[in-house]
Order: structure tokens, then C-alpha cells, then sequence
């Protein structure tokens, strides 16, 4: 593979799953981690990525991020709208972080009256611009990787609430391995969350359909809608009807 296809590659896996790791791409590439490092260094010298320990992050996904560098933003969008129709008013709603999460924020009418609870400051913020809600956020340390918020206090805190519903992102589902993440402390959050909510939605780009990282989420039967920015009754979600709803 040319070094302008590696690049390429990179780039787009970073935009799919807002984080890749070298040794992933090592072997997905089927070159040196030498070689994975010196690509995310000139990535990150182009301003283009963000180089961190292990690997490297979009910059749409971190803080400060600039709008149009929001990767499949309509998308994002659709999903967001889709999600808005399992939002009734009096709920309370669990909600975890990234760009599709913030769109989601942005989206919900002041007619609804629901209570918040994030592990995500910047989709806090941007539910706290509408009147009608009640937001809190939970308090833990924060993930300069993931911008939420992680640990045990986070973990404790989730275990006292009794959300009607989670919305949660994730970096891959699969029918075989279901909703997994590259990211432990993140993986432990949202099983917590998952645990604590009556019914848990997942939302993701479609590009993440069909991909997998290396660290368990949950089984797909554990979650109650699969929302996407794709037709419900498209052919290449008909396997995931068996096991989830979708929207």
C-alpha cells in the first residue's frame, strides 16, 4: 500500500471510530508501528488528527472542535431526529457523549419537560441552553481522550438513578460481537449506564455497522433500538431485526 493510501486509510478510520490505535492499524495495515507513528505524526503535523498516547483521535471529536470538521454531520443529524421520537415528555434520560449525542441535544423541543443526566460536559452545555430541562452531570474524572467522564465515582453515581432510557454512541456493532468500544474505562461507564436504564438505544453512522474493537460493550440483546442514519427497512440492516428494534 502506498504511503498516500495508508494516510488515507487513517484518516477515514479516525472519522468512522473517532479513535484508532497504532497497533491496530499495525496490523490492518501490515506495516511497522515505526512506520503506523511516523503517518499519525504527519497527520497530526497537518492538522488534520490528533496524536495521542497509543494512537490518535479525530478533531471532531475532541474540544475544541470546529463545526465543519464534524464528520458526517447530516447524518449525525438524522439520527438525532430519529431519537427524538422515543422522548416523551416527564422522562428522565441518560444520555453519554460525542458529536451525534450534541446533535441530539440540540434538537430536543421546549415543550418537552425531561430530565438529563450526562457524562458528557459539552452535551450538558448544549441541554442546558433549553429551559424546559432539567440537566445534571455527573461528576468523575475526565477523559481527555473521550471527553466524558470516567472512573468509579462515575460508576457509583449511575448505580442510584433509574433512567427511563440511554442514549448511548458507540465505535462498532456487530452481530457477532455487538456494541464493543477500544477504550476500557469508557467500556465500564457504559455498561454501568446500560445496567441502569430501562431501555438502551445505540446510535450510530452506518459506516460502524459490521465493524468491531477489541473490548465488549454488550451483546446486542441487551439493548432495545438500533437507531442509524439509514432506511429501518434497508437490506443491509435485515440482520439486526432478529436481535434489536430499529429506527
Amino acid at each position: 500500500m502506498l504511503k498516500e493510501e495508508r494516510l488515507n486509510y487513517i484518516i477515514n478510520q479516525i472519522n468512522i471510530h473517532n479513535k484508532v490505535l497504532s497497533a491496530d492499524l499495525s496490523v490492518q495495515l501490515n506495516v511497522s508501528e515505526d512506520t503506523v507513528r511516523r503517518d499519525l505524526n504527519e497527520l497530526t503535523d497537518g492538522g488534520q488528527i490528533i496524536k495521542v498516547h497509543g494512537g490518535a483521535i479525530s478533531k471532531s471529536f475532541h474540544y475544541p472542535f470546529s463545526e465543519k470538521e464534524v464528520y458526517k454531520k447530516d447524518a449525525k443529524k438524522e439520527i438525532a431526529r430519529k431519537a427524538i421520537e422515543l422522548i416523551e415528555d416527564g422522562m428522565v434520560i441518560l444520555v453519554g457523549g460525542g458529536t451525534t449525542m450534541i446533535e441530539l441535544a440540540r434538537m430536543i423541543p421546549e415543550s418537552l419537560h425531561c430530565t438529563f443526566f450526562t457524562i458528557s460536559p459539552l452535551v450538558a452545555l448544549e441541554l442546558a441552553e433549553n429551559p424546559s430541562l432539567d440537566v445534571n452531570l455527573i461528576a468523575g474524572k475526565l477523559s481527555s481522550n473521550s471527553q466524558i467522564l470516567v472512573g468509579a465515582q462515575v460508576i457509583s453515581q449511575l448505580s442510584e438513578i433509574e433512567p427511563d432510557i440511554c442514549f448511548l454512541g458507540t465505535n462498532g456493532v456487530s452481530l457477532k460481537n455487538g456494541i464493543t468500544d477500544s477504550d476500557w474505562e469508557v467500556v465500564q461507564v457504559k455498561k454501568a449506564m446500560i445496567k441502569s436504564a430501562a431501555e438502551t438505544v445505540i446510535l450510530s453512522i452506518s459506516e460502524k455497522l459490521d465493524s468491531s474493537q477489541k473490548m465488549k460493550v454488550c451483546p446486542l440483546d441487551a439493548i432495545t433500538y438500533l437507531i442509524t442514519d439509514i432506511d429501518p427497512e434497508d437490506e443491509s440492516l435485515e440482520k439486526y431485526r432478529k436481535k434489536v428494534k430499529l429506527l
